[in-house]
């Protein structure tokens, strides 16, 4: 799977390396297309890329892994230990490797590890970490990363469709407490059967959001207890497709039952004020004056962002961020000038104790004449 020209990556010619488990590291994942929980060591010098693996996934790298050689970590790890019993510290084999190469210089992602950069100081090869992305090339997305991340974007629609109809089936017990399957239906619940779906599906589920009534004014609370009938619901699913590494992102808010004029007022403004910001979204426009016009919205309406009582209500989070392998990636949309094929979430909220939260979040693609919706999953209030 090739997303990317190598070349772009090359800066000066200067040696490039990470080492990390591409796993959790995005720009190893996006370097190598090869997934392994443990880390191992990229090195791209001239145009040809290196990966040291072990030798557990050697010969897995050499049939999945995007790279021009493969050197097994052990025959190095042997080189530095010789005839000594004790086996050498990770990073003095990194050194030793890189001495091997003549690599005296080289770029290091942010989050490189201090104990490796330290050891390869004390032998005398430079350490620089980048000013900014490691791939600047991760920020424009091609054809294939957009596809990867509609792909994802179906398996977070598999996990909203299983809450929705969960909720549907729900009935209302004793002290509104929403019953299913026998049961009194919670936001644990719900949560188990929205990231069963979502592995059924494909997908690895990351964190998600069932989060009702007063719950939903924390926008990151995850959610506990009991579900209420005619209360707002947040239902903000994120997972990651188990294929490509791609994170979908998608948020509903729904109530099941009847709501109140209050929580429809609610709810209309955020769906209004996100309509309005995706008519706003296309490249050259300053994300700031997005979210500004969105809360200057939010307040004709009446829903004004400010303290009460010592906390924050209102819509006091940002409108959007980056998608791709990493779920919060550059760009924050309220913070740059918007560039074509940049990956945004749209996700205004308004929050406020005794009414509920209420979130809408699609995944757009920014081009040079407005935005493509990635998100198709429908919206609605009562169920």
């Amino acid at each position: 799977m090739k997303i990317r020209n190598r070349k772009s990556g090359i800066r000066n010619g200067k040696a490039r390396l990470i080492v990390a488990a591409s796993e959790t590291d995005p720009d190893m994942l996006y370097a190598t297309k090869f997934w392994a929980p443990d880390p191992f060591i990229f090195l791209e010098r001239n145009g040809k890329r290196t990966l040291v693996l072990s030798d557990l996934e050697i010969d897995r790298g050499r049939k999945q892994a995007d790279a021009d050689e493969f050197v097994m970590f052990s025959e190095l790890e042997r080189e530095v230990q010789g005839k000594s019993k004790k086996t050498p510290p990770y990073e003095k084999v990194l050194a030793h490797f890189l001495r091997k190469r003549g690599v005296r210089s080289t770029i290091v992602p942010a989050n490189f590890p201090l104990a490796y950069a330290q050891e390869l100081a004390a032998n005398k090869i430079r350490v620089r970490a980048t000013n900014g992305l490691f791939w600047p090339e991760r920020e424009a997305k091609s054809n294939k990363e957009i596809e990867m991340i509609g792909r994802a974007l179906r398996i977070t629609e598999m996990g909203l469709r299983r809450a929705i109809g969960i909720l549907r089936a729900s009935k209302p017990g004793p002290g509104k407490k929403l019953r299913w399957n026998g049961k009194t239906l919670t936001s644990e619940m719900l949560r188990a059967e929205i990231d069963s779906a979502i592995l059924w599906a494909g997908g690895i589920p990351t964190g998600t959001i069932v989060a009702g009534g007063d719950q939903a004014c924390d926008p990151h609370e995850r959610g506990f207890g009991p579900l209420y009938a005619d209360s707002l619901i947040i239902l903000d699913v994120f997972p990651r497709d188990a294929k490509s590494g791609y994170f979908g992102d998608m948020t509903r808010t729904v109530l099941r039952g009847r709501a109140s004029d209050t929580q429809r007022k609610l709810w209309n403004a955020v769906k209004s004020g996100q309509a309005l910001a995706l008519k706003k979204i296309k490249a050259g426009v300053d994300g700031m004056t997005i979210h500004k016009a969105i809360q200057d919205f939010f307040a004709k309406r009446g829903f004004p962002t400010e303290v009460r009582k010592g906390r924050r209500v209102g819509f006091f989070h940002g409108t959007g961020h980056g998608l791709g392998l990493e779920i919060h990636e550059h760009p924050r949309l309220q913070k740059v000038t918007l560039k074509d094929r940049q990956v945004l979430t749209v996700e205004p909220g308004l929050y406020y104790p005794g009414v509920g939260g209420a979130r809408q979040e699609d995944v757009v693609v920014v081009t040079k004449t407005g935005c493509k919706i990635l998100s198709r999953f429908p919206k609605q209030l009562e169920i």
